[in-house]
């Protein structure tokens, strides 16, 4: 993940958010887990800023749509509690994997403002 494709992700993922008529917070990470880019839209929440990143990172540190660890994290589920480890982890959609252009995961883009369809809908679009 280099800083030209976070962005792109990121300027993508607004113009949907535009669309959609919501504010959100977006953050881009490269496969190691690292921020490589954030936008947080003009009129968009504070709280979402950490959900956002959160977001990402659950998605960068698994190769996986965060929302699809939701289904596996509830009790009785195989990952109970995951969502308390590494420092945090968001387990509900709109954080979604990244990948090249031959299909190898290169980080993950994180995104919260909206319901957590509209989230989705947007870091998709990404």
């Amino acid at each position: 993940m280099d800083l030209r494709t976070a962005n792109t992700a990121i300027n993508v993922a607004i113009e949907t958010a535009n669309g959609l008529g919501v504010k959100f917070c977006i953050a881009v990470m490269d496969s190691g887990v690292n921020l490589v880019a954030f936008n947080r839209m003009d009129g968009g929440r504070v709280g979402t800023i950490d959900v956002a990143m959160k977001k990402a990172k659950t998605s960068a540190l698994f190769a996986l749509e965060s929302g699809v660890l939701g289904t596996m994290t509830l009790p009785g589920k195989p990952v109970y509690g995951l969502e308390h480890s590494n420092g945090g982890l968001i387990t509900f959609p709109g954080g979604v994997p990244i990948k090249n252009g031959s299909g190898e995961f290169i980080g993950s883009i994180g995104v919260s403002g909206g319901t957590v369809e509209d989230d989705l809908v947007v870091a998709k679009a990404a």
